[in-house]
């Protein structure tokens, strides 16, 4: 297993990816007593895939229910839990090599960001802070330890804006990201904005900053398209490109957007497919891109399952890699829910 980690954050074209893909669901479909089950209903049990367009998606919602682990029970490990809102069932990662988690999210963003130690890195994710079992904050307390253990700044706030407000107005000589979940965020910029009025000042203050914002309305006011989202970031910040991270606890990699159009690039190891929303088995070509459910394959699920079947809707585009970004496959949007699906609390922007 671990000779197929290690190739796995090697990747470094499609094929290779393709390969490791048809060999996880290989591995899987033997060893995931829950993906096994699913495809035995699905009358899938024998069938053995040419393509990754061919592989069957393990709908999200059996982490509600179910422990969706490859192998023997785990005795030990990490449990992350969603951000479900009240009255619904949170979902639950059991996560046998925490390691694993570990690497990718480090090797997702050196990825696309270089070294972690080369920013300071603070964090505001009040809600995620209040709750145990949250991905999203394991990640950050570990990327935050780094960037501290090699002389930069970073820290997680609550609800102490002045206090933030102070640490960013300090922050020179390297890039800063600010990490934050979308109504803190809004909270902040309004905040930002009354305390310093005049947009040239902010500008200064913010000149360096890189504001990441990972979704989370979570039923706290308007809900915004994330273009209005960005707009209303950028005007406070005075900060363009507003950046995004699409992440949840069933995944343990992340992708990441550059811009206020939210189109969001994988790491090697991660992929997007769009499937037909009438027909969940149907994956679909892309001219120029496909518009559907988004489904992902995340090699580093290789403990629990790599083919998630999310409740995402969204756009796969055909073309759009980038290679400045090191990424080997086509980008996707996150445009919304799909209707009749439970909203979740780490995404509930809508167009």
């Amino acid at each position: 297993m671990n000779s197929f980690i290690d190739k796995i954050f090697s990747i470094q074209s499609p094929e290779q990816f393709n390969a490791l893909a048809l060999e996880a669901y290989e591995f899987q479909r033997e060893n995931c007593p829950v993906y096994r089950e699913y495809l035995n209903l699905i009358e899938k049990g024998e069938f053995h895939p040419k393509s990754v367009e061919q592989i069957p998606f393990l709908p999200i919602r059996f982490f509600k229910s179910r422990d969706v682990l490859t192998g023997p029970a785990a005795e030990s490990g990490v449990v992350f839990t969603s951000s479900a809102t009240t009255g619904m069932v949170p979902s639950h990662h059991i996560v046998k090599d925490i390691s694993v988690y570990e690497r990718s999210f480090r090797e997702g963003f050196r990825n696309f960001y270089g070294e972690s130690e080369s920013y300071n890195l603070l964090a505001l994710l009040p809600s995620y802070l209040e709750r145990e079992g949250s991905s999203l904050v394991y990640m950050a307390e570990k990327l935050i330890a780094e960037t501290k253990a090699n002389g930069a700044e970073g820290g997680f706030f609550l609800y102490d804006h002045l206090n933030l407000l102070d640490n960013l107005k300090k922050l020179k000589g390297r890039k800063t990201i600010l990490l934050g979940v979308s109504f803190a965020l809004l909270d902040f910029a309004k905040y930002a904005k009354g305390q310093i009025p005049d947009p040239q000042e902010r500008k200064s203050i913010f000149s360096d900053v890189i504001i990441m914002e990972t979704g989370g309305m979570k039923g706290r006011g308007e809900e915004l398209s994330r273009k209005e989202l960005h707009s209303r970031l950028s005007d406070a910040f005075i900060s363009s490109p507003i950046h995004s991270e699409y992440g949840m606890c069933e995944l343990l990699s992340q992708a990441y957007s550059f811009d206020e159009e939210g189109v969001f690039f994988t790491p090697p190891w991660m992929r997007a497919l769009a499937r037909d929303i009438q027909d969940p088995f149907r994956i679909l070509s892309r001219e120029p891109y496909a518009l559907g459910g988004l489904n992902i394959i995340d090699l580093a699920n290789i403990n629990s399952c790599c083919f998630i079947e999310t409740e995402d809707s969204g756009k796969v585009f055909s073309t759009g890699t980038d290679e400045a970004k090191r990424s080997v496959h086509p980008p996707f949007t996150v445009d919304g829910r799909i209707k009749n699906s439970e909203r979740r609390g780490c995404n509930m922007l809508v167009e």
